[in-house]
C-alpha cells in the first residue's frame, strides 16, 4: 500500500494548533475606591491596547488572550489577596496593575512568590522599582522621579522658593522626596502632607502661606495630588495677588484639570495629554476613543494601552511562551511604541524610560478643562532618573 506524504508545513500547523493555549492576563485595579476614575481609564486603555497590538485578533501566535478583571478596592490587603487569587486560582500568566502605590507595594512580593510577571500601571511610587522591587516587576507607568525631574525643569531656577502640598501616602511622600532630590538651584522651604481624603485645605494652605510669604524672589506651591479632593481650591485665597505666591503641578485627568482654569500661564510637566504626542499609536487611540466613547482618551487610558502593547510585544517575541524567565530576558531593554512614542524597559530596574511634557496652561472656552500647551518634550535621555533598587 502506498503511503501518502504529508507536507512538513501541514505537520507544523497541526502541532501549533494542538499546543495553542489561552494566555490569561489579570488586571487588578480600583474598580471601586478613591481612585476609581483613574482605574476605569486604565482598564479601557488596556483593552484598546490589546486590540491594537494584536490587530483586532486578541491572539498571539494562535494563543488567545483572556483579560481577567479583579477589584483591588484601593486597599493593600485586598489587592494582595486578589493578585494571589489571580495567580493561584485563575492560573493567570501575567498581571497588570494596580492603581494605587500603597496597593502596589503590597502586591510586589506576591509576584515574586509565584514567579510571575507583574506589569505595574499606573502606580507611581519610586519604591516600586526601587528598594521594594524584584525581578518580576516591570513598570510602564512613570515613577515619582520622572514626575519630579520633569517638573523641576519648569521650576528649578536660582532665587525660587518652593513649598510642596502632597497627600500623606506612598504616592505623595515619594513624589516630594524625588522632587526635592531633583532640585539643584531652587530652595524647598516647606513640605505639607494632608490625608488623601482631605476636602478642607484651609489649615494646610495657611501653613504654606506662612512658610513662603516673607521669602524674597519667586514663590511657588508645587502640588502633587491624586484622587478625591481639590487642593487647587487654595487658589481662592488669591495667593498671587496677596502674597506673590504661584501654583504649579503636574498633569491629571481631564475633569481634574478643570481646576487649572483658575491658573492661566501655570507651568509644569505631565505624563500625557491626548493632543500632545504626534505618532501613529496616539492617532489610533484618539480616533478609536472618540468613535467608541465620544470623548478624547485621558491620562490613564494611554498608560493602560502602553502596558497592553508591552505585554503583546513581549509575547510576540517569545511566540506566546509565558515562561517568566523567558519573558524577563525578552523584556529587559525592550523598546516598544506607545501613545507617548517609544518606551524602553531599563534593564537595571525594569522602569519604562519615556518622554514627559513641559506644559503651559491656556484657557480655551471650547474646553471644560484647561489646555496644557506643549512648551517642549522632555526626552528620556534628558532625565537622570536614579536607579534605587539593590540588584
Amino acid at each position: 500500500m502506498k503511503r501518502k506524504l504529508i507536507p512538513a508545513m501541514a505537520i507544523l500547523a497541526c502541532a501549533a494548533s494542538v499546543q495553542a493555549k489561552d494566555i490569561k492576563i489579570a488586571h487588578i485595579y480600583c474598580k471601586t475606591g478613591i481612585l476609581e476614575a483613574y482605574a476605569k481609564q486604565t482598564q479601557v486603555g488596556l483593552q484598546l491596547g490589546l486590540e491594537y497590538a494584536t490587530k483586532g485578533t486578541m491572539q498571539v501566535d494562535g494563543h488567545k488572550l483572556i483579560l481577567i478583571d479583579k477589584d483591588g478596592q484601593c486597599k493593600p490587603d485586598v489587592g494582595k489577596a486578589q493578585l494571589t487569587a489571580a495567580f493561584q486560582d485563575d492560573k493567570a500568566d501575567i498581571a497588570v496593575g494596580p492603581t494605587a502605590s500603597g496597593v502596589a507595594l503590597a502586591m510586589l512580593p506576591v509576584a515574586e512568590e509565584f514567579k510571575k510577571i507583574l506589569v505595574v500601571e499606573p502606580a507611581v511610587a519610586d519604591a516600586i522599582t526601587g528598594e521594594k522591587w524584584n525581578k518580576y516587576i516591570f513598570r510602564t507607568g512613570r515613577n515619582s522621579s520622572q514626575d519630579a525631574i520633569s517638573n523641576a525643569v519648569a521650576l528649578d531656577q536660582p532665587g525660587v522658593n518652593i513649598a510642596t502640598l502632597a497627600q500623606d501616602s506612598a504616592f505623595g511622600k515619594d513624589g516630594v522626596k524625588a522632587f526635592k532630590g531633583a532640585l539643584k538651584k531652587a530652595k524647598l522651604v516647606h513640605e505639607e502632607y494632608l490625608p488623601p481624603t482631605t476636602t478642607d485645605f484651609t489649615a494646610g494652605a495657611q501653613r504654606l502661606v506662612d512658610a513662603l510669604k516673607d521669602k524674597p524672589g519667586r514663590k511657588v506651591i508645587w502640588i502633587v495630588w491624586a484622587g478625591a479632593g481639590n487642593p487647587f481650591k487654595i487658589g481662592d485665597l488669591k495667593l498671587k495677588e496677596r502674597y506673590g505666591i504661584e501654583i504649579s503641578t503636574g498633569g491629571n485627568i481631564l475633569p481634574a484639570m478643570a481646576a487649572y482654569k483658575a491658573f492661566p500661564g501655570m507651568e509644569g510637566a505631565l505624563y500625557y495629554y491626548y493632543g500632545i504626542p504626534k505618532n501613529p499609536v496616539n492617532s489610533w487611540l484618539n480616533t478609536e476613543h472618540y468613535k467608541r466613547y465620544k470623548s478624547p482618551p485621558d491620562f490613564f487610558t494611554a498608560g493602560g494601552m502602553s502596558a497592553a502593547i508591552a505585554i503583546v510585544e513581549a509575547l510576540k517575541k517569545t511566540h506566546g511562551d509565558t515562561d517568566s524567565d523567558k519573558l524577563i530576558a525578552t523584556m529587559e531593554g525592550m523598546s516598544f511604541e506607545t501613545p507617548k512614542g517609544k518606551m524602553t524597559f531599563r534593564k537595571e530596574d525594569h522602569q519604562a524610560m519615556q518622554s514627559m511634557y513641559h506644559f503651559r496652561i491656556k484657557n480655551d472656552p471650547a474646553f471644560a478643562w484647561a489646555v496644557p500647551e506643549l512648551v517642549r518634550e522632555i526626552k528620556p535621555e534628558e532625565m537622570d532618573v536614579p536607579i534605587r533598587n539593590k540588584r
